[in-house]
């Protein structure tokens, strides 16, 4: 867009962004400063409740000050997790005289992105419109009514001093002309939202599927798994969940290799805390060695997802082992006496990077007695370090049973002396300074690892699993409850943000599949209670798409969609896969015709973007490859489901388990109940097979 060239007098500035995106929490501060984030509950803002800038959490206090004062605002964004956040807060935030300039001449307002997604959202725009790249530290000039006017990332402390002074004149020299800089901004920000609903909806069919994932193969990474030529390599669970639904239904090898190959670097990787379990945010390198250290809710959520289903398609005892490992490293680290979930995990501790991680040669022969170097061996340590500073980040090669193989010893043997060695060291880990833990609970991410302990529960039939995703679901529908919607955030027993779609779409999906598993109708009910409210407070008649913020909330300077898939399915994607289950279960044909309206009119930019839409691509699966409903009945209905869980990879089926007749019998339930038996009954578009006693009768109906 070309008017953007006109924010030139800042260009010399911008070009500094660094665009480095990771974590941090730093020590605790004197309190000589005190400013008005002190009552918030976020750990990140709290982190600059001490700062010398006067920092104030975004709302109509802020607001309000910059108007009456006539000052800009700077909105500056980031995250608990974020290492360059808080390189900045030393360098900056901290310093009085940098503080000093700040407060002279701009109210400045601190946001947790976590927290406020949909204030991070319209800024990241609007610093990708003018810049055209983003990240966090996210930092934001924007006049008295919200309007960007300027932005970027990182920056270093002269460069922002000169930023700030240069910025503070051009508003007191020409406040006409950031006007109307705000306002081709503000026109950039609601034309990417343009959303024109498809008229005249064609077919789906398997072409659709084919358009997206076949020009997509070439695109991974044949020797290292992940996307080809990336520098940075970031899991995308819901990627390879698609790729690996495509799969159970074309046979085609080609993804079979992607996905194993992807999955065994993954879990072998320094990317994965190869002692304690949980996968790092990202590598920094293309072959998942050196992680940025961060451990995040929603990433650990959604693989415990993946490596569940993967070990159903392919069981491996690399899947397996990861899943379990990784829910203990949550249950031990990332779980709140009430049962909701933390947030994340640091990269640094002591202001070091992965320190808390890491290894050197002196401290693995003090601490590992005798032979010592088939373990070196094994994780690629080397007297001089793997990584900086003679420090090594633990990673395997090879698969235990091939390392074992080639060492003459029983893969037995191999686990005993390697796990033994590894509880010694993390019990030695354990003694370390902690990395700093963001205790906030999201209501989004908690359902994305809440779904994450079901499917392990399918997979594998450990009551455990089951016992703890009761337990958080039940947190959830308690603690963050907000009338008849919910609540976004909750901490130490206050709940403040109104929950957004995102939040709404993901615990509705979480619900739906905790109701497949135990039969319990609350969970149905609760799943649909919400998706109403959604359709109330979010949905768009003219776009026929949900709003990422209520119709409830204050109004921001532009309301957006969340439409592709990333890191997080997109809420728009989870909203329309929940509708169609709604659908079915509920026989509601308008939850139908509404999540297709919605696939259609996403459906021409999904094979130029897959893993944009990959989300979007599983609700295509469903349209155009055989779909079942599994209804099972009588006394032992819940242990023929678990059955047909753990029995084989089956991933297009929907399973509606009930003991018995309820007070409100759903339609796929009605006149199948025997008296004293367990029935199964395998239907497909409202049409059911002859009933059967046995899951392994059922499964033949459908080969």
């Amino acid at each position: 867009m070309k008017f953007f060239s006109r924010i030139s007098p800042f260009a010399a500035i911008l070009i500094l962004i660094a665009l480095n995106s990771c974590k941090n929490q730093p020590d605790s501060m004197e309190s000589k400063y005190t400013n008005h984030l002190i009552h918030e509950t976020s750990p990140y803002l709290l982190q600059h409740a001490h700062n010398p800038v006067d920092w104030y959490p975004w709302g109509e206090e802020a607001l309000e000050k910059a108007k009456s004062e006539n000052k800009l605002l700077l909105v500056s964004i980031g995250y608990a997790a974020c290492h360059w956040c808080h390189v900045m807060e030393h360098e900056s935030f901290e310093d009085s005289t940098v503080a000093a300039r700040m407060n002279a001449s701009f109210v400045c307002i601190k946001v947790d992105r976590e927290e406020r997604p949909d204030i991070d959202q319209i800024y990241m725009d609007a610093v990708m419109l003018m810049t055209g790249s983003g990240g966090w530290p996210l930092n934001c000039i924007a006049l008295p009514d919200g309007r960007p006017i300027w932005g970027g990332t990182y920056f270093p402390k002269e460069n922002w001093l000169d930023a700030l002074d240069q910025l503070a004149d051009f508003y007191r020299r020409d406040s006409a002309k950031a006007v109307e800089y705000a306002v081709r901004i503000s026109e950039g920000l609601n034309s990417m939202d343009a959303i024109i609903p498809e008229a005249n909806p064609a077919p789906f069919t398997r072409i659709d599927v084919d358009s997206m994932v076949l020009p997509w193969l070439p695109k991974f990474d044949p020797v290292e798994g992940g996307p080809m030529r990336s520098r940075n390599k970031f899991p995308m669970p819901n990627n390879y969940l698609f790729l690996q639904r495509v799969l159970h239904h074309t046979h085609n090898p080609e993804i079979e290799k992607v996905l194993d190959l992807t999955l065994q670097k993954m879990a072998r990787g320094g990317i994965y805390d190869q002692l304690g379990g949980g996968f790092a945010r990202y590598s920094t390198d293309p072959y998942w060695i050196v992680p940025h250290f961060e451990k995040m809710l929603y990433d650990n959520g959604q693989l415990v997802s993946l490596y569940a289903e993967a070990w159903l398609r392919n069981p491996d005892p690399l899947y397996k082992r990861t899943v379990f490992q990784t829910l203990e490293w949550v249950e031990r680290e990332m779980t709140s006496p009430e049962g909701g979930f933390y947030s994340s995990l640091d990269a640094d501790s002591e202001k070091e990077e992965g320190k808390f991680y890491v290894w050197t040669e002196k401290e693995l022969r003090k601490f590992m007695p005798g032979d010592l170097e088939w373990y070196m061996d094994y994780y690629n340590c080397k007297s001089t370090g793997n990584w900086e500073e003679g420090k090594n980040i633990l990673y395997a090669t090879e698969s235990r049973a091939e390392f074992a193989r080639q060492n003459g010893w029983t893969l037995e043997e191999f686990e005993r002396k390697l796990n033994g060695i590894n509880e010694v060291l993390l019990e030695v880990r354990g003694r370390r300074v902690r990395p700093g833990l963001d205790d906030k609970i999201l209501a989004s991410w908690n359902a994305l690892m809440l779904r994450g302990y079901v499917d392990a529960y399918r997979a594998f039939g450990e009551k455990k699993f089951l016992e703890t995703a009761l337990t958080n679901a039940n947190f959830i529908a308690e603690k963050m409850k907000n009338g008849d919607g919910l609540y976004r955030n909750y901490k130490e027993g206050r709940a403040t943000i109104n929950a957004f779609l995102d939040d709404y779409a993901l615990v509705a999906d979480a619900f739906l599949e905790l109701y497949q598993v135990t039969g319990d109708p609350q969970w149905l009910e609760k799943a649909d209670s919400l998706t109403s409210y959604a359709i109330e407070h979010f949905y768009s008649k003219e776009h026929k798409m949900f709003w990422y913020t209520s119709d409830l909330d204050p109004a921001l300077i532009s309301r957006k969609f969340e439409m592709n898939d990333n890191v997080i399915p997109g809420s728009n994607s989870v909203m329309a896969n929940n509708l169609y289950t709604l659908s079915i279960l509920l026989e509601k044909q308008e939850y139908a015709d509404m999540a297709l309206q919605m696939l259609a009119t996403v459906k021409p930019q999904m094979p130029s973007y897959p893993g944009g839409f990959s989300n979007w691509g599983i609700l295509l699966l469903k349209q155009t490859y055989p779909w079942y409903e599994w209804v099972i009945t009588g006394p032992k209905a819940l242990e023929y489901a678990q059955e047909l869980e753990s029995g084989g990879y089956l991933p297009n089926k929907l399973v509606v388990p009930a003991v018995k007749e309820g007070p409100k019998t759903l339609p796929l339930l009605e006149q199948r109940f025997v008296a004293g038996e367990t029935m199964v009954y395998v239907c497909q578009n409202k049409v059911c097979k002859l009933p059967v006693k046995t899951i392994r009768e059922a499964v033949e109906q459908i080969k």
